[in-house]
């Protein structure tokens, strides 16, 4: 992204033509006529009675997506609706606040807990992303909720009481994810150690040519766990079987998908799977993933329970801040940076 362009504008979207710098090569378009539609999509699992007699059936679910998938959703998730629909609203009041007021959160430095930015590390990347962006940290809650704006006036309390909803839900998420793999439901969440939790909300505004950028290209998520909340408007698409597959958004309803760092916890049983982002020229679309995230000097390698002479590890050990200093520099190029952990 150039210097004199640091957030997309208004004026961008209601041009007839895109940028040269946002144009991706022939052989790295979106090519949506090759894309399945969104009735062949993944699983989506009943989330209610986890708690209760329904946790064996949802945990055996949840282990199915994850070695066939590695993407699935949940509805009756016990987060409630006004939270969900809060989250939207406020997200779509601070992208369409002036750009002036916007750009006092802007910043091109990944480090900082609570940023403004765009496309995805405008430092080094070539090809930018039609996509605005806030990232921000979110646990512990109360060491970063000051950081955050006050414009919308309501947006601290309305992210923060997400996020703490967002987290219970991811915590059940992984405990099912750990019987599943007949380990103890918190095996997974120690290894993570004292974990941390971002969380993006994505801008994408209507392109004027889609055909030729993405929002996001594809990639797999760096961190161990993502809980995404997508708007009424399409966007998200997984590889399945080596074709793209649309994953069109259902009301009240979140996508989890597998990171990398549960790939290698589970040797590759469970698998992070690529996803990207597609832009249209009609609409803007909002997307909120929630990332759970191992503490920084967690060391993730295959879980010694899951490692026999029949499953030798598959990768190295690692910490998780060496891991996403590698994801950070491949600029999303590289698609996933699992091979450079590889044994």
């Amino acid at each position: 992204m150039t210097t004199a362009q640091p957030v997309l504008t208004d004026a961008l979207s209601r041009s007839s033509f895109i940028p040269s710098h946002y144009i991706r090569p022939l052989s790295d378009r979106p090519y949506v006529e090759r894309v399945q539609p969104g009735d062949v999509s993944i699983p989506l699992i009943d989330f209610e009675g986890f708690e209760g007699p329904n946790r064996s059936r949802i945990v055996a679910e949840i282990g199915k997506a994850c070695r066939n998938d590695g993407f699935f959703q949940v509805k009756n998730h016990g987060i409630q609706k006004c939270f969900i629909e809060n989250l939207l609203r406020v997200s779509r009041e601070f992208f369409r606040l002036p750009e002036s007021e916007r750009m006092k959160s802007y910043s091109d430095d990944p480090t900082k807990s609570f940023r403004l930015s765009t496309s995805f590390n405008v430092k080094k990347e070539k090809v930018s992303n039609w996509r605005d962006y806030i990232r921000l940290h979110c646990f512990p809650l109360e060491d970063y909720i000051e950081d955050w704006p006050c414009n919308p006036p309501s947006f601290r309390d309305v992210v923060g009481e997400y996020c703490k909803s967002a987290r219970a839900l991811a915590l059940k998420l992984l405990e099912a994810i750990s019987e599943s793999l007949g380990l103890d439901k918190d095996c997974i969440e120690k290894i993570l150690g004292k974990q941390g939790q971002h969380m993006a909300m994505n801008y994408y505004p209507p392109c004027p040519q889609p055909e030729l950028t993405y929002g996001l290209p594809g990639h797999t998520d760096p961190n161990a766990l993502t809980l995404l909340l997508q708007d009424d408007v399409p966007g998200l698409q997984v590889l399945r079987n080596n074709k793209w597959v649309a994953v069109n958004p259902i009301p009240n309803t979140f996508v989890v998908n597998i990171g990398d760092q549960i790939e290698v916890l589970t040797n590759g049983r469970y698998r992070s799977v690529l996803h990207r982002a597609v832009v249209n020229n009609r609409v803007e679309r909002i997307s909120v993933p929630t990332f759970c995230c191992p503490s920084v000097d967690a060391l993730i390698g295959p879980a010694e329970a899951l490692i026999d002479d029949d499953n030798p590890p598959v990768y190295r050990s690692f910490t998780y801040g060496e891991y996403y200093e590698k994801f950070w520099d491949g600029e999303l190029q590289t698609q996933s940076c699992l091979a450079f952990f590889k044994k």
